[in-house]
């Protein structure tokens, strides 16, 4: 973990872009009760292909102009291309955003080409070559493997492409597991990998839902999680207030142990967690 002391801590927040605008307003509120823990940044996702490309661009400008906190905008390169790319760089240049996360994505269906960019090695080095360092880049990382990877030494292959390109930091899928995330920040500084890897973090308040969730994207729920969730039956009162405690302890470890920060998936709601935030004690940067 000696490459992660040595960076100061980060703590940021992510946000999907509402739908409605009745999500807007919802949106905003959460926004501002969270800009009150002063984090780093805000992160807005962008859909498979870009199809919530509309309203990340405009979440992302009222996070620039209404909050106080600067905006991440994820940025996907799956299913489009450059002039695409290009364009939504210039916007974002223009409107005074300075940091990206820069993801492949996912194929949207109906979609048989994955545009001009296949992965997300080749996003960073097309924004390092369009923009130089205007922007700073955060890419993921995934200590339990992503799961298309062909095997372990495949993924963390992947994760050094991606900082070699040009990448500042990542961001890592969520884990229940902080033993998962030492042993890949180990296997990164094998590599010689020392840019700031900030653990993700979900917080439990849905066992059935976490779990589809958690299927599809693979990030493992360990099997003692599981059963004493499974416990809870439809009781989310009891989830919300176990899972705060697991959740929070994990935090506590992986912050104690050397971890440069923490990046909340917020699911647009404020009180989970602004709950493990008062738990951790952690004042505004």
């Amino acid at each position: 973990m000696e490459s992660q002391r040595k960076h100061p801590r980060v703590f940021s927040f992510e946000f999907f872009p509402p739908r409605t605008e009745k999500g807007a307003e919802s949106l905003r509120k959460v926004r501002d009760e969270l800009a009150t823990l002063k984090p780093r940044f805000f992160s807005v996702t962008f859909g498979a292909g870009g199809s919530t490309q509309d309203a990340t661009l405009e979440t992302v400008l009222d996070i620039q102009r209404e909050s106080g906190i600067d905006a991440a905008p994820h940025l996907s390169c799956i299913g489009s291309n450059r002039d695409k790319i290009r364009e939504i760089l210039k916007t974002y240049k223009d409107s005074g955003v300075r940091h990206i996360v820069a993801l492949r994505g996912d194929l949207p269906s109906g979609l048989r080409t994955p545009g001009d960019l296949h992965y997300a090695n080749e996003l960073v080095e097309f924004i390092r070559a369009e923009t130089g360092d205007h922007f700073f880049i955060e890419v993921a990382a995934y200590p339990e493997f992503h799961p298309q990877a062909k095997d372990a030494d495949d993924d963390l292959r992947n994760f050094k492409r991606k900082v070699e390109a040009g990448a500042n930091s990542a961001l890592t899928q969520y884990f229940y597991n902080a033993d998962a995330y030492f042993r890949f920040i180990d296997s990164c500084e094998t590599l010689g990998i020392d840019i700031p890897i900030v653990p993700g973090i979900m917080p439990i308040t849905n066992y059935i839902q976490l779990a589809r969730f958690s299927d599809a994207c693979g990030a493992e729920i360990p099997r003692w999680l599981r059963k004493r969730l499974e416990a809870f039956g439809d009781d989310l009162d009891a989830i919300r207030d176990f899972g705060a405690d697991v959740v929070t302890a994990m935090c506590e470890r992986l912050l104690a142990e050397g971890a440069p920060g923490l990046h909340f998936y917020t699911m647009n709601r404020t009180e989970p967690t602004m709950t493990i935030w008062k738990n951790l004690g952690i004042e505004g940067q």
